[in-house]
């Protein structure tokens, strides 16, 4: 059994890993849940913004920060152009889910052609930073990350609980035509939603570059594991997403201290079998 030292650093890992979860998540919880939209290419938007990232501080020596100021409006525009399509062709929730695991796989095939399959590290000097707290270590990088998809999190809450915009969007998932006969132009906000989800996979792209290894088919890695989160976070609620997120994170890394590592996908698959079969109201 592990010293209560091991699984205290345990828990602050997963938790702090839990926090990329989360931010992974939100874009795809907020097209699913508010625009009916199924947006997997979220994962790889991610994965394409970390390598632009990598490419900006390794070929240029852009600091990540001003890599992260030019790759989020970059997704944000990819985002708004996909749902240009979306509208264009009447793309339904589940042909969105077809489309855009289609779209992963050129983009996962792009980065190969471009920066191959092999291993890339972004090493910088923040990487290996941390605090000590007491006998633990925490990962500077790691809880920037976290505060980060805090912020964005509870920002985006508030912006779809307490502004004409946000309720407008929520009436809208509800019940398009009443929302439309108050006035409510559900196209045009759906485009704004679709940057911003794409935007958050930008964001989560940087902190990627910064923190993991990467490869093409690290796409796939967080498919799964990100679809619960969005599930046990219940759809376009973004603060759900972060707290389930960590959730995961936190039970995955006990799982790998107590256990092995082989055994972290099953217990964050339990976390969310447990939780449907329950069918909380929260849900």
């Amino acid at each position: 059994m592990p010293s209560a030292t091991l699984l205290g650093q345990a828990l602050i890992s997963g938790v702090l890993a839990g926090g990329l979860y989360g931010l992974l998540a939100m874009g795809l919880s907020l097209s699913w849940g508010l625009l009916r939209l199924v947006n997997l290419s979220h994962f790889a938007l991610a994965f394409l913004a970390a390598y632009i990232v990598y490419e900006l501080g390794t070929s240029y020596h852009v600091e990540p920060w001003w890599s992260a100021a030019m790759v989020v409006p970059l997704m944000f525009v990819i985002g708004a152009g996909q749902h240009w399509l979306f509208d264009r062709f009447k793309v339904n929730e589940l042909a969105s889910l077809l489309i855009t695991f289609s779209f992963a796989v050129i983009v996962e095939v792009g980065i190969q052609l471009y920066w191959t399959a092999d291993f890339r590290r972004y090493e910088t000097e923040y990487a290996t930073r941390s605090i000590k707290a007491g006998p633990f270590y925490i990962p500077v990088m790691e809880l920037i990350l976290c505060i980060v998809a805090g912020i964005i999190a509870w920002g985006t809450w508030l912006w779809l609980r307490r502004t004409y915009v946000g309720k407008a969007l929520r009436a809208a998932a509800e019940d398009p035509e009443i929302a439309a006969a108050y006035g409510v132009d559900h196209k045009k906000l759906a485009y704004l939603l679709s940057g911003i989800g794409a935007a958050y996979a930008g964001v989560a792209g940087t902190f990627i570059a910064l923190i993991a290894t990467l490869a093409p088919a690290q796409i796939w890695a967080y498919l799964g594991v990100v679809f619960a989160v969005v599930i046990i976070g219940r759809l376009g609620n973004p603060l759900g997403a972060l707290i389930a997120g960590m959730l995961i994170g936190a039970s995955e890394s006990i799982a790998m201290a107590v256990l092995s590592p082989a055994w972290a996908p099953v217990v964050s698959f339990s976390v969310l079998i447990v939780i449907l079969l329950w069918d909380p109201d929260w849900l």
